[in-house]
């Protein structure tokens, strides 16, 4: 089932006339109130989430969603006019796994759909319970990190993208498999957006962040040997 939170009805039925005709089974919402209601009698396996609505907007639902641990895992694609940098830095931060503008095609809605929704499928076998690599610690079970034995709030990306490292350890991570494996997208104009999260993935961890090293010119790699590579 997937949901659509959209207060334009012309656009939330296009999306669900394009959805229902690729067989998926779809249900609309005008509004945050009718989308949490139908929240709590079913979970939606994906959410195509709307940022300005006339009750609730777009970012502070997917907040409640990533916070809740019964909806934390339930892949969600924002839609919205608009197009900054900053915009679409703050919808990932929150924990969007893919983003999209108006006006958009009906071919790259429908493509980003499924991609997400392959993405969601090949990810759901459990990974191991707990990651570890120097004194940074992250359960999955509990979706917690510590640093030096203290409590980290990471955001969503930010908790992929550790986990991400902290699945590879050592080893040297392109920028075009970064975006691919965390963001679902090889774009490397996107980039940028590997740079700035892994930044406030460093200051949030302190001291413990130096293993997260950079590679230049190729990505970034876990490494106990603190400092950056220069060549």
């Amino acid at each position: 089932m997937i949901y659509i939170v959209e207060d334009d009805a012309s656009i939330r039925e296009l999306e669900q006339y394009a959805l229902q005709t690729n067989d998926f089974e779809v249900q609309g919402f005008p509004d945050g109130k009718s989308f949490w209601t139908a929240v709590r009698s079913r979970l939606p396996d994906l959410v195509i989430l709307d940022v300005m609505l006339p009750d609730e907007d777009g970012y502070a639902i997917l907040s409640r969603l990533r916070e809740d641990a019964s909806t934390r895992s339930v892949p969600v694609i924002m839609v919205t006019a608009k197009s900054s940098e900053i915009d679409v830095v703050r919808g990932l931060d929150h924990g969007a796994d893919d983003y999209i503008t108006k006006p958009f095609g009906v071919l790259e809605f429908i493509s980003r759909v499924k991609a997400v929704m392959r993405r969601t499928a090949a990810d759901a076998p459990a990974s191991r319970e707990v990651l570890r690599f120097g004194s940074i610690v992250m359960n999955d079970l509990s979706r917690t990190v510590t640093a030096n034995g203290t409590p980290v709030e990471l955001t969503f990306k930010e908790y992929s993208l550790l986990h991400y490292f902290l699945e590879h350890p050592g080893e040297v991570l392109p920028r075009e498999r970064i975006m691919k494996a965390v963001w679902d997208t090889d774009d490397l104009l996107e980039s940028r957006t590997i740079d700035m999260h892994v930044r406030t993935l460093r200051q949030k961890l302190g001291h413990a962040g130096d293993v997260i090293r950079t590679v230049r010119k190729v990505g970034y790699k876990l490494d106990a040997e603190a400092g950056d590579e220069t060549t």
